[in-house]
C-alpha cells in the first residue's frame, strides 16, 4: 500500500488573496470562479488566442481575412448615419488607406487617437466605399510600450463579476505575468528528468510560460501538449496504483471448470460466437490466477454477455462458492433472474432474486438461505450492499451496467466476502481513449460480434409528414404478430409535459391501433403497474407498447420488431442506441424509426450518424467527441475527469505515452519512494487527495 504525507510548502500554493493584484475582492469572485489558489490561478489556461503576429501592407490586404495593419492617423470626424453617430478614423501606411468605424463608446473613443498617432489596428477587412474595420482592436504605438501588436495574445474565460473587478483577459494576463515574474513562486518539474527527455517535453515552468504568454504557434502546441500530458500521466498513475495494490490481493484460485460450466454449455440451445468463446478464455485465465479479477466485458446489446457472466459463475459455484450479480435497476435485475434462473434450474443450482420491493418476510428467507450458503447465485439490485445482506462464502460479484454504480457501491459488495473475484459488464460501447482512462485500472474484454442469427436492424429518420405511412406499417407487423414499441423522451427538466406527452401520445395510438392491444407504462408509475404490462408484452398479450425511457435497459421481447423513438432530437446518441437495441433480438428483420420533430445542426448530426451506423463503439466516439466526458455517461462518479486541456476524443496518442508511463514508473517504483519520483508522489497527493481511497478499492 502507498502511504502519503500530506504536507508540501510552495508559495505556489498559497491563498490567492495574497498574489500581488488581487486583494480581498479580487479574490472572492476568484474563488467563486473556482480559483483558491496561486497555483490554480496559472493553471487556468487560455481559452483562445488572438494572432496579432499577420502584419499587412495595406495595399496586400484581402477582403475578408483578419489583419494587423500600422499606419498614421490622417484624419477623425463623427458622422451620422440616419439618427446613428459613428466615429471614422482614416489611417495610412504610405500605400493605401484604411477606414476604422465604431458605433459604441465615442466620447472615449474620440479622445483615444490624435492626427499623426502611429496606431496598429486589428480586425476583418470589408469593402463598403472603400476599405473598412468595423469596431477594430488597436494599440496606439506611439503613446504606449505596453501594446500587443506583433504578438499572440491570450484570451480568458470570464464573468460580468470578474470584467468587474478588472478581470477581463487583459487583467488575467497582468496577474499570472506577476507570478512568473516573481521568483519566489518556483514551478517545480515534477516529472524526472529522463521522462522528459524519451517523451521529448518542454519543462513546466516552459510550458506555463508558453501557454500563456506564446511567441509563436508551436510554443502553443509545445505547451499544450505538455499540459496534456501531465493531465493524461496522473489519472493513468491513479489507475497503476490502483491495479498494483490489487495485485496484492490474493484470491481463490480456479483450476478447474468444474460439472456445472459442462452441464451449462451441454444444455444451451445455440452456438456461441467466436467472440464469447475468446472472453470466456481470458476470463477463464484470470480465474486460474491467484491474483483478484478485475474484468469489464463490453458489448453491444444483443452480443450475448449474461451468457458469458452464467458460464462465468458455473467455474465459481463448481467450487462452493456464491455469486452475486447486482443490477442497477428492477426490471433488469428481474429480466436477469428470469434468464439466469433458467439456466440454473437445468443443472440444480439454487438461485435467488432480492430487491427493494420483495416483502420483508419473503426477504428474511431468502437472506437466511443466502447466509447459510443454500442460495448459490443471487441477482440483485443496490438491496445487495445493505447491511444484512450476508454471504456464506463470496467468490464472484457480477456488476451489470457497471457505469451506472458509483465506486463506493462497488466497495461494499466487494466487502461482503473475501477478496471475491470481479467481473463488470457494460452494453454502453465505450470509446478506447475513455476507456483506458475510466476503466484503466480493469482488463477489458470486447465482444464484438453478435450471434449469427441475428439481422442488422433497418434504421429510418422520420419527418412528421411521413408519420402516417410509418404507422401503416407498424399495423402490418402486428397483423404478421410481431411487436412494436413506441418510446417517448422524459427528461427530468420538462418532466410533468413530457409525461403529458407520453400520456397523451398512448392515448392518440390506442385510436390509430384501435384493432390492436396498447399498452402504457412510465417510470414514475409503480411497479406493479409495470410489471403487469411488461408480463403482457412479454406474453404477446400487448401489440403495441408505448413508454417513456424505462425500457432503455433491460428488456427482452425477441418478438418486437418494431421500435419507434418520438421526439429523437432530444435523446443523447448512446442513449438512441440502448433504445434501439430492444429490438433485433429474434431471428425475424427488425426496423427502427427515428422521428424527428425539431430540426437543429447538432440534432441533424447526431441523427445522421445513428441511420448511417449499427456499431457501438463508431457511435460512443462520435458522442464523445459532440458531448465530452462530463456527460458521456450523465454522470459525475468520473471526478478525476476535470480539465480545461483534454480531449478524450484527440489525444489518443498522448494517452497512450502518458499510460506507458506511469505504469512502468509504478512497476519499477510501487510506493514511489525513489528519489526522482518523490516530487510526483507530492503532486499526486495534492491533486487527488480526496480519491486515494479510490486506489484501495478493488
Amino acid at each position: 500500500m502507498i502511504h502519503f504525507n500530506l504536507t508540501y510548502s510552495n508559495p505556489l500554493y498559497d491563498d490567492v488573496t495574497y498574489l500581488k493584484g488581487v486583494g480581498p475582492k479580487r479574490a472572492k469572485q476568484l474563488k467563486a470562479y473556482g480559483i483558491d489558489t496561486i497555483y490554480e490561478l496559472i493553471n487556468n489556461i487560455p481559452r483562445k488566442y488572438l494572432d496579432r503576429t499577420n502584419i499587412k501592407k495595406i495595399s496586400n490586404t484581402k477582403i475578408g481575412e483578419q489583419a494587423v495593419i500600422i499606419g498614421k492617423v490622417v484624419s477623425k470626424n463623427i458622422k451620422m448615419i440616419g439618427k446613428r453617430r459613428l466615429f471614422q478614423v482614416t489611417i495610412s501606411d504610405g500605400t493605401g488607406e484604411l477606414q476604422c468605424i465604431w458605433f459604441n463608446g465615442l466620447s472615449w473613443i474620440m479622445e483615444k487617437f490624435k492626427i499623426d498617432d502611429e496606431i496598429a489596428v486589428y480586425g476583418k477587412l470589408e469593402f463598403y466605399n472603400g476599405l473598412k474595420i468595423t469596431h477594430p482592436d488597436f494599440d496606439i504605438l506611439s503613446q504606449s510600450e505596453n501594446h500587443n501588436t506583433g504578438q499572440i495574445i491570450s484570451q480568458y474565460s470570464s464573468t460580468s463579476e470578474l470584467k468587474s473587478k478588472g478581470l477581463d483577459s487583459r487583467g488575467f494576463r497582468k496577474l499570472i505575468k506577476n507570478i512568473i515574474l516573481n521568483d519566489k513562486y518556483i514551478i517545480d518539474d515534477f516529472l524526472p528528468s529522463d521522462l522528459l527527455s524519451q517523451e521529448k517535453l518542454i519543462s513546466l515552468d516552459q510550458a506555463l510560460n508558453q501557454i500563456h504568454f506564446p511567441k509563436t504557434n508551436d510554443d502553443i502546441k509545445n505547451a499544450l501538449y505538455r499540459l496534456k500530458f501531465n493531465e493524461h500521466f496522473f489519472i493513468q498513475l491513479l489507475m497503476a496504483l490502483k491495479r498494483n495494490n490489487q495485485k496484492n490481493n490474493i484470491g481463490h484460485s480456479y483450476q478447474k471448470r468444474g460439472q456445472y460450466l459442462k452441464n451449462i454449455y451441454e444444455s444451451l440451445n445455440f452456438q456461441l460466437t467466436n467472440a464469447q468463446i475468446r472472453v470466456l478464455r481470458e476470463i477463464r485465465a484470470d480465474l486460474k490466477s491467484k491474483e483478484v479479477m478485475n474484468r469489464l466485458i463490453q458489448g453491444d446489446v444483443g452480443s450475448g454477455k449474461t451468457i458469458v457472466a452464467v458460464l462465468t459463475a458455473a467455474i465459481v459455484m463448481s467450487e462452493e462458492k456464491q455469486v452475486a450479480l447486482m443490477a442497477p435497476t428492477e426490471i433488469l435485475a428481474e429480466q436477469h433472474y428470469e434468464s439466469i434462473k433458467e439456466y440454473c434450474e437445468k443443472v440444480h443450482i439454487t438461485c435467488g432474486l432480492i430487491t427493494s420491493n420483495i416483502p420483508q418476510k419473503e426477504k428474511n428467507i431468502i437472506l437466511n438461505e443466502l447466509k447459510s450458503g443454500e442460495i448459490q447465485f443471487i441477482i440483485g439490485t443496490h438491496s445487495l450492499i445493505q447491511e444484512p445482506v450476508k454471504f456464506n462464502d463470496l467468490g464472484l460479484i457480477i456488476i451489470d451496467e457497471q457505469h451506472r454504480f458509483g465506486v463506493e457501491h462497488r466497495k461494499l459488495l466487494i466487502e461482503k466476502g473475501n477478496s471475491p473475484q470481479v467481473l463488470s459488464m457494460t452494453a454502453t460501447p465505450i470509446p478506447r481513449t475513455l476507456s483506458i482512462t475510466i476503466h484503466g485500472d480493469m482488463d477489458i474484454s470486447i465482444i464484438d460480434e453478435l450471434p449469427k442469427n441475428r439481422l442488422p436492424i433497418k434504421t429510418s429518420l422520420i419527418y412528421p409528414d411521413k408519420i402516417e405511412s410509418t404507422y401503416e406499417f407498424m399495423k402490418q407487423e402486428m397483423i404478421s404478430g410481431r411487436q412494436c414499441f413506441v418510446v417517448y423522451p422524459l427528461i427530468d427538466e420538462s418532466e410533468k409535459l413530457d409525461l403529458e406527452a407520453a400520456k397523451s401520445g398512448y392515448e392518440k395510438l390506442k385510436l390509430i391501433f384501435n384493432d390492436f392491444k396498447v399498452g402504457y407504462i412510465n417510470g414514475k408509475m409503480n411497479k406493479d403497474e409495470i410489471d403487469s404490462q411488461m408480463i403482457k408484452m412479454n406474453n404477446g398479450e400487448i401489440n403495441c407498447l408505448v413508454a417513456t425511457t424505462v425500457i432503455e435497459v433491460g428488456i427482452n421481447i425477441p418478438n418486437a420488431t418494431v421500435i419507434m423513438v418520438e421526439n429523437a432530437e432530444r435523446f443523447g446518441m448512446t442513449q438512441l442506441h440502448q433504445l434501439r437495441g430492444r429490438i433485433g433480438r429474434g431471428s425475424k428483420q427488425s426496423y427502427c424509426f427515428f422521428i424527428q420533430r425539431k430540426k437543429t445542426p447538432n440534432a441533424d448530426k447526431r441523427l445522421k450518424i445513428m441511420t448511417s451506423t449499427l456499431d457501438g463503439f463508431i457511435i460512443s466516439d462520435e458522442d464523445l467527441k459532440m458531448r465530452g466526458p462530463g456527460d458521456f455517461f450523465g454522470t459525475k462518479q468520473h471526478g478525476f475527469i476535470k480539465s480545461k486541456v483534454v480531449d478524450f476524443s484527440n489525444d489518443g496518442p498522448i494517452i497512450r505515452r502518458a499510460r506507458q508511463q506511469a505504469f512502468e514508473m509504478v512497476i519499477k517504483d510501487p510506493k514511489l519512494n525513489l528519489n526522482k519520483n518523490k516530487k510526483i508522489k507530492q503532486v499526486f497527493k495534492r491533486k487527488y487527495h480526496h480519491m486515494l481511497e479510490f486506489i484501495k478499492i478493488g
